[in-house]
């Protein structure tokens, strides 16, 4: 058995520079009573929305336990690349992301995948935004309505397209079937453990909120980040 300790500390490929070690007080910042603030993307343009109903409700929950929401209508919203950025609609969209705190995604399945409305409000929302990333670090809910039979492939789409946003996903998600026939004459959802699922997942998104919201920025500071704006930092100064 290799003793790790005699060469815990031979790291020639390290950057001590860059290197950080890990600070807990630094995960334990004091957090601020301010309502966290939610914003709701749902990927239909459906006059009776399944996605769009279930994000309502979903968005009641979140109220209840505190949070601010927003519900972004994609009505109007350009294909990805067939407009400019400064489109009324693309402006709204990444300003609603810029604000809030976290993010719900609910959409259909169709095909066996997400909804190409959805898939548009994802692919307007820049990884960078003046120098912001505006999703990095934010905490992301999943969840799907189904036509038929229960399914799954869209959440786990999704949950990919958050990582690649470096969004911190959280475990739990919810996916409805037979959405048509959780819903009732007023429009609103049943009584059922469907509904039961969903509070259980917006519970857990605000306490995921909660604890992560003030110190996303450490949570998301990375090594190689900091040694390529290190590298950076010192080829000008060299230069100079």
């Amino acid at each position: 058995m290799t003793d790790h300790s005699t060469t815990a500390q031979n790291t020639p490929a390290l950057d001590t520079a860059s290197f950080r070690p890990i600070d807990p007080g630094l995960l334990q910042a004091p957090r601020n009573d301010r309502a966290p603030k939610i914003l709701m993307l749902y990927g239909s343009l459906r006059a009776r929305s399944f996605s769009r109903l279930l994000s309502q409700e979903a968005a009641r929950v979140l109220t209840r336990f505190g949070a601010q929401t927003r519900l972004f209508d994609p009505t109007g919203l350009p294909l990805p690349d067939a407009s400019d950025a400064d489109h009324p609609k693309v402006a709204a969209l990444r300003e609603a992301v810029t604000w809030c705190d976290g993010m719900v995604w609910c959409a259909p399945e169709r095909h066996g995948a997400m909804s190409a409305v959805m898939k548009a409000q994802i692919d307007w929302i820049p990884l960078s935004l003046g120098g912001v990333r505006p999703t990095q670090g934010k905490t992301l809910a999943v969840m799907q309505v189904c036509g038929g039979s229960q399914s799954f492939n869209t959440v786990n789409q999704l949950r990919i397209l958050g990582r690649w946003m470096r969004l911190l996903t959280i475990p739990n998600q919810s996916a409805v079937p037979k959405a048509w026939s959780e819903f009732d004459e007023t429009d609103r959802m049943k009584p059922s453990p469907y509904y039961d699922r969903m509070v259980d997942v917006m519970e857990e998104l605000m306490r995921f909120t909660v604890l992560t919201r003030d110190i996303r920025t450490h949570l998301v500071d990375r090594y190689s980040e900091r040694k390529e704006s290190h590298a950076e930092l010192s080829a000008r100064v060299n230069s100079a």
